[in-house]
């Protein structure tokens, strides 16, 4: 088993910005990518941004590019997700997932981000 932790969401306003942890324990030894997802009420969780084991290849929605970065810090079983310039529209649940062949993905309870004046 693998537990995610995450951190780091809250209120901000409308060009502002926060970085959301993803603290990983249990099983991480066969943990390959991370990364996160997001969700509004009435939606589907869609994928914000992934990143390898190795953190050489990352992936960012198009939604996000320009603005969000993400990085991860395999000594402390750690994944970041830098947001700058937030929108209105990236209010949302965000979700930590740490994926594992042998038993796909694993998630985090899930972090609310509300950007708002």
């Amino acid at each position: 088993q693998v537990q995610l932790v995450e951190s780091g969401g809250g209120l901000v306003q409308p060009g502002g910005s926060l970085r959301l942890s993803c603290v990983a324990s249990g099983s991480i030894f066969t943990i390959s990518t991370m990364g996160w997802y997001r969700q509004v009420p009435g939606s589907q969780r869609e994928l914000v941004a992934d990143i390898t084991s190795s953190g050489r290849t990352t992936n960012l929605a198009d939604s996000v590019k320009g603005r969000f970065t993400i990085s991860r810090e395999n000594a402390k079983n750690t994944v970041y997700l830098q947001m700058n310039s937030l929108k209105p529209e990236d209010t949302a649940v965000y979700y930590c997932y740490a994926y594992r062949l042998t038993t796909g993905n694993y998630w985090g309870q899930g972090i609310q981000v509300t950007v708002s004046s």
